[in-house]
């Protein structure tokens, strides 16, 4: 049995399997400006926009940067493990840090880059925060990785906050944050004890499909390994990989703890895998990673190279070290939850202490589609849960499609939620909510069109 925990993290590190019957976001409205300001930029918006000013207000914070704060504190802990789990012959770190990238980044960037195909389910509208057709808030920091890499860096991590459109409830929040790694060697590296051997099959012959050309790619490819590198070489990256990889886990989880490898699919790795620990008597997955496409080192302008990558989230790691038990704490600047925490002592991990229990408020909302629209075609859920933070922000707990239902004369369809309020620090009244309540009504019919029941 697997832990139902679904906090953000290593799920996303692009591996999107569900399928949606449609991905469109509600077109702009006329009003909409032109033009956004993103971080001190200006961008055009198109028909692609469907980025939030209540999410662009997350830019900047850097919670993972924040003195004290838990999300501080596991970064702190990942980085000082590679810092001491690669050292160079002068005894110096050899991964560099990157913790302060912009978070707008290209299609490109976040996609092409990555050999993620044109009909992948990550790249839509209902999943990412686009600014426009080209430009969107990175959803996983892996973005980054290309750039990095052509700029000559073979050691590096990256991290810092991602955006993705989800489901509200306990352990899904609109932006999150991830902690990316990669590692490349060479065949005097890799085959240190044993230069007879090659990184890559002598039929191979090196050369690069058209780079503007993204084949689809299958989840049924081997998963032994890439047809260019020898089964030698992946195994002894691999070995590599997963050795580190369970040295960081017990760092954090402690010597004991148990774990087992899933054999997994991401676009950008062959072969994959999961990190699953056995946690509270459940499996809890806990990161993702595999040894790299070659055609992204190619890409990259690299050709005798071959590496392996990992992502995993931090609210994910957090919430399970520290007992924290709601992902909207982390944004809390409350005193109370905040004063908890220390970076004096990195591996005394104190667990959450709730500091009061506010009760909830529990609304329904339902309301008849537009006739031309289905719930399952034409009407996305995500689009409704943005509307609800733009409006209620974190006053929100949870949202749940409670009932979807088509009428067997008109034909037209209708969707109840369950919104459940409650805020982290103080008690919402009745009243309160029910006013917030109609507000959400109100932007439900201007944004979408639906008729409340």
């Amino acid at each position: 049995m697997i832990l139902t925990l679904r906090v953000q993290g290593a799920r996303h590190w692009v591996k999107s399997t569900r399928c949606l019957a449609s991905s469109a976001a509600p077109e702009k409205s006329p009003s909409s400006p032109p033009q956004l300001e993103v971080n001190g930029s200006t961008y055009a918006t198109d028909g692609w926009t469907n980025v939030t000013p209540k999410i662009l207000s997350y830019l900047g914070a850097n919670k993972h940067l924040q003195t004290d704060h838990p999300l501080s504190i596991i970064r702190q802990r990942i980085v000082n493990y590679f810092y001491g789990a690669y050292r160079n012959q002068r005894g110096n770190p050899l991964f560099s840090v990157y913790d302060k990238l912009n978070p707008v980044v290209t299609v490109q960037q976040n996609f092409d880059n990555l050999l993620i195909p044109a009909d992948h389910v990550s790249r839509q509208k209902s999943d990412c925060y686009y600014i426009n057709q080209q430009q969107l808030l990175r959803a996983h920091t892996t973005a980054h990785q290309v750039e990095l890499i052509s700029g000559g860096l073979d050691n590096f991590l990256v991290v810092g906050e991602v955006y993705r459109r989800d489901e509200i409830d306990s352990t899904h929040y609109p932006v999150f944050h991830q902690a990316d790694a990669v590692r490349l060697v060479t065949k005097d590296k890799l085959f240190e004890r044993n230069p007879g051997l090659e990184l890559f099959e002598e039929t191979w012959s090196g050369s690069l499909a058209d780079p503007k050309l993204i084949l689809p790619s299958s989840k049924f490819m081997d998963q032994t390994k890439q047809p260019c590198h020898t089964l030698e070489a992946v195994k002894l990256m691999e070995h590599e990989m997963k050795h580190v990889l369970v040295g960081l886990t017990k760092d954090l989880f402690g010597p004991r703890i148990k774990y087992r490898w899933v054999d997994t699919y991401f676009p950008f790795t062959q072969p994959s895998w999961e990190l699953e620990i056995y946690f509270k008597d459940n499996w809890l997955e806990v990161l993702g990673c595999g040894i790299m496409r070659h055609e992204i080192l190619q890409r990259s302008g690299v050709h005798q190279s071959m590496g392996y990558a990992f992502g995993v989230g931090l609210e994910r790691l957090a919430m399970v070290l520290f007992d924290i038990p709601d992902i909207r704490l982390f944004w809390s600047n409350d005193s109370g939850f905040l004063s908890q925490f220390s970076e004096k002592d990195l591996h005394n991990l104190p667990k959450y202490k709730p500091i009061s229990h506010y009760p909830q408020c529990t609304n329904d909302l339902s309301f008849w589609l537009p006739e031309d629209i289905e719930v399952d075609a034409g009407f996305s859920p995500n689009d409704f849960y943005d509307l609800v933070r733009s409006v209620a922000g974190d006053m929100v707990e949870q949202i749940n499609l409670v009932d979807k239902f088509k009428h067997p004369k008109t034909g037209k369809s209708s969707v109840c939620f369950r919104i459940v309020y409650r805020h982290m620090e103080r008690t919402l009244t009745q009243a309160e909510v029910n006013e917030i309540h109609k507000q959400i009504a109100s932007a439900s019919v201007d944004s979408f069109n639906v008729q409340i029941r």
